[in-house]
């Protein structure tokens, strides 16, 4: 049974890495003209797209490790139908990366490592608390989305329309956290998934 996990986990963990994700929803944004930039905007506007794929790696990680540890079923359920949201908007961060010119993070096996650890720790901890950091995740992720809609480029109506959408599902997924019943996390906790979110966003926005 562990030998089964442990193969079915190393393939999740390739598909996301190295394979190019897919999407059962339009890419929102897809049917929009696009701007020519200048080179400025469009590395800017590449670097934080790349930001959002990386983090979306993260996330699809976190969820993997801890849907793998959580004891309830139901929400095993609701981890893995949030990772497959997440799986699109890897496949519609990716499309936007090679449109502006892009490349995906060098890091991205590092992210995966690193968030896969952190989600089955939380997941061991218990589901209140597994489900308690899945929210302040998807809570610290929307504010951070909030500041890329600031930052883009006003008429960049194409990355404008994903992290938008973006945006709504991960309000989504804390909802649902809150509503499986998600512990309050303490406040020196948020404050080093903050301080660890920056590390990671400065990395990956340049390497």
């Amino acid at each position: 049974m562990f030998i089964d996990k442990f193969i079915a986990e190393f393939d999740r963990a390739l598909r996301t890495v190295a394979a190019p994700a897919w999407t059962v929803r339009p890419v929102p944004g897809a049917d929009l003209p696009e701007r020519v930039f200048d080179e400025t905007q469009k590395r800017h506007a590449a670097g934080l797209m790349r930001v959002n794929h990386c983090g979306e790696i993260c996330a699809q990680a976190l969820y993997q490790g801890q849907a793998l540890t959580s004891r309830d079923p139901v929400v095993r359920d609701g981890l893995r139908k949030a990772a497959d949201e997440e799986t699109e908007h890897l496949a519609w961060t990716e499309q936007r990366i090679g449109e502006l010119g892009g490349r995906k993070s060098l890091l991205n096996p590092l992210w995966y490592l690193g968030a896969f650890s952190i989600g089955v720790t939380a997941g061991l901890l218990g589901d209140k608390w597994n489900l308690g950091f899945l929210a302040e995740t998807e809570r610290q992720v929307e504010a951070h989305l909030d500041g890329h809609l600031t930052s883009l480029p006003s008429d960049d109506g194409r990355s404008r329309a994903i992290v938008d959408q973006m945006r709504l599902d991960e309000i989504g997924h804390a909802e649902m956290a809150v509503r499986f019943g998600a512990a309050e996390l303490p406040d020196p906790v948020k404050k080093a998934m903050k301080a660890a979110a920056r590390v990671m966003t400065g990395a990956a926005y340049y390497i």
